[in-house]
C-alpha cells in the first residue's frame, strides 16, 4: 500500500505544475498553513488545488491561482501592499512574509474578524487591516507600490484603485467582461503611461462595492487613458 503524500509536497507539487518558479513565494506558501485558514467541514480539501467556501458567499482560492497572482506582483520587503478582498486571511498571510506592510480591507465583518484572529494566532504583525468597500481602496495610505484584488471587478480596472497605485508600481486584478468571462490582468504604472497584460481566464467572486457605479463595457485601454499620476507624500 502506498503512503499518503505529505501535504505540503502535495502544495509543492501544485505550485511546480503551475509553473511557479520565485522560490520566495514557494517558501512563503509552504510557511502559510492553508488548512488552518479553512472551514473544518472542508479541511481535508485543504492541499487540493481547489476553490473552497469560506462563508459568506466567499472562496479561499485555488493555490495555483495564490501562486500565479503573488508571482506575477515580484514583491520585495521594500512594499507597501494594499490587499482588497481579506477573505480567509491566507493570501494576507503569504503577502505579509514577501513584503514591508499590508494593508487589507474587507466588506464581511465576520470574515475579517476571523481573518484577523488567524494572523495574530500565526504572530503576523505587519498587517492592518479594516471593514470597508474594497472598491474605494484605501486614499488615507496610497500610493502603493503593488495592489492585489482578490474579486472581479466588472468590465474596467476600479478608477478609485488605478489612482492609488504608485508610479512604477504593479496591480493584479480580475476583470469581468461578461458573467462568463473573466480576465487576470497585470497592470504596470509607468510615469507616463500604463501597461496591461492578459494573464488568461479566472473564476472569482464578484467585487461589490457601493462606491462604484455600474459600467458600461469598455476596453482597459480606454479606462487607463482617463488615469492622473498619483504623488507620493
Amino acid at each position: 500500500m502506498t503512503a499518503p503524500t505529505p501535504p505540503q509536497d502535495r502544495l509543492l507539487t501544485v505550485l511546480t505544475d503551475a509553473g511557479i518558479r520565485d522560490e520566495r513565494v514557494m517558501a512563503a506558501m509552504l510557511r502559510v498553513p492553508r488548512d488552518f485558514f479553512i472551514p473544518s467541514t472542508f479541511r481535508e480539501h485543504a492541499f487540493e488545488n481547489t476553490a473552497l467556501p469560506i462563508g459568506h458567499g466567499q472562496t479561499i482560492s485555488q493555490p495555483q491561482v495564490v501562486g500565479i497572482m503573488t508571482e506575477v506582483l515580484r514583491l520585495s520587503d521594500r512594499h507597501k501592499v494594499l490587499e482588497i478582498g481579506t477573505g480567509s486571511g491566507y493570501q494576507t498571510a503569504i503577502l505579509a512574509q514577501l513584503c514591508r506592510r499590508v494593508y487589507t480591507i474587507e466588506r464581511h465583518k465576520p470574515l475579517l474578524k476571523e481573518a484577523e484572529e488567524r494572523l495574530a494566532h500565526l504572530r503576523i504583525s505587519n498587517v492592518t487591516a479594516k471593514h470597508g468597500d474594497g472598491g474605494v481602496g484605501w486614499p488615507e495610505q496610497a500610493p502603493f507600490d503593488r495592489i492585489i484584488v482578490t474579486a472581479a471587478a466588472e468590465h474596467e480596472v476600479p478608477r478609485p484603485l488605478l489612482d492609488q497605485l504608485a508610479v512604477g508600481g504593479m496591480m493584479v486584478v480580475p476583470v469581468a467582461r461578461s458573467p462568463i468571462d473573466q480576465r487576470l490582468l497585470l497592470v504596470t504604472r509607468h510615469q507616463s503611461e500604463v501597461e496591461v497584460q492578459d494573464l488568461g481566464a479566472v473564476r472569482f467572486v464578484p467585487l461589490i462595492s457601493d462606491m462604484l457605479e455600474p459600467s458600461r463595457p469598455q476596453s482597459v485601454a480606454e479606462a487607463l487613458s482617463r488615469l492622473t499620476a498619483p504623488r507620493r507624500s
